[in-house]
């Protein structure tokens, strides 16, 4: 297949899964027609025209892709894309790009919200606050996090930050990351095995990608090999964690709290108990959605359409294998790859 975004012209037909956040009323003025599913039951209505595809949090697989015939590139307005079929995508010479720097900051503060809710018991005293249980008030006992040791999984931009606000919270802080070399890890110590990490952290805050590799990686056995009593945050993939084995880690007493911004399935059933258990905070993968950050990985996004529309390498490629079935491009934009 030959790479046919060289002969487009503005506008641009691109299709927006979210076609309300901030920094919309811009990106009309960048030479894009909008197209989106607005008020239709088929949350894929209007793709068939469209070029480009900025990706939210649904599905993009091979039937998707089927309906999109002129598609060139997907841009997803966060950093994962486990919900892009990148084989299928890159055989149908489509690029795939995210933008790794737009949910940075408020994951980050979300995790370390979490980790002092759970830490503080907040969800509880709340909870026996509003229902006037006197003696569920008088029972209440918090962590301090000072001199606690805060274990982070995966050592990337999001996990820096948390490294930073947990050392100013008087934390330790250690961090494993196997595909990372010891001088990036600064003056955070570098845990080189994660089992022999999880028996020592207080609170475990994981922010890895969710791979093939990865999926589940906190089972049974890494649940139960943490330290007893433990804090367990997640906001970085549901799929990360084995759901079955975190509420039984939970209900035994193994684990003392969990803050959870993503779940396995997503979102829970309403009766699953992890949504009703008090040492258990979970909001509904909202962790970067705040206003700032919504127009940053928005403008982000549409930034590597219109590279690709412009006949140019996008920034942030994910899945470069694409490059070999695309002819040379002009490459002006990659100095500024994040």
């Amino acid at each position: 297949m030959t790479n046919p975004q060289t002969d487009r012209r503005p506008p641009f037909p691109v299709w927006f899964e979210r076609a309300y956040w901030p920094g919309m009323e811009e990106v009309r003025g960048k030479g894009i027609q909008v197209l989106s599913p607005g008020d239709s039951r088929d949350p894929y209505h209007g793709v068939e025209e469209a070029v480009a595809i900025v990706a939210g949090v649904l599905l993009y697989d091979r039937e998707v892709m089927d309906r999109a015939p002129k598609l060139t590139i997907i841009a997803r307005t966060g950093i994962g894309y486990d919900g892009v079929d990148l084989s299928d995508a890159t055989r149908r010479s489509v690029y795939v790009c995210n933008v790794p720097d737009g949910p940075t900051i408020p994951t980050a503060e979300h995790a370390i919200a979490l980790m002092l809710a759970a830490a503080k018991r907040l969800p509880a005293i709340q909870h026996h606050l509003r229902q006037g249980d006197r003696a569920g008030i008088r029972a209440h006992s918090a962590v301090e996090l000072s001199g606690k040791v805060l274990g982070l999984v995966g050592f990337g931009r999001i996990a820096r930050r948390v490294a930073a606000a947990g050392t100013a919270l008087g934390m330790q802080v250690t961090s494993y990351d196997p595909y990372l070399t010891d001088d990036q890890f600064g003056s955070v110590d570098r845990s080189t095995e994660l089992d022999a990490m999880l028996t020592t952290a207080d609170v475990v805050s994981i922010h890895i990608p969710l791979t093939e590799e990865s999926r589940r990686m906190f089972d049974h056995k890494a649940l139960t090999g943490m330290k007893r009593g433990a804090i367990l945050i997640n906001t970085a993939r549901g799929g990360l964690v084995d759901t079955d084995a975190l509420i039984q880690a939970v209900t035994s007493g193994h684990l003392g709290a969990v803050g959870l911004d993503v779940t396995d399935p997503e979102p829970l059933p309403a009766d699953s108990p992890l949504l009703h258990l008090e040492n258990v905070l979970v909001t509904p993968h909202v962790a970067s959605w705040t206003h700032e950050a919504k127009r940053r990985m928005l403008l982000g996004a549409v930034d590597r359409v219109l590279e690709a529309l412009s006949g140019h390498q996008p920034s942030n490629l994910v899945n470069p294998q694409v490059l070999h079935r695309m002819k040379p491009q002009p490459q002006p934009y990659l100095e500024d790859s994040a």
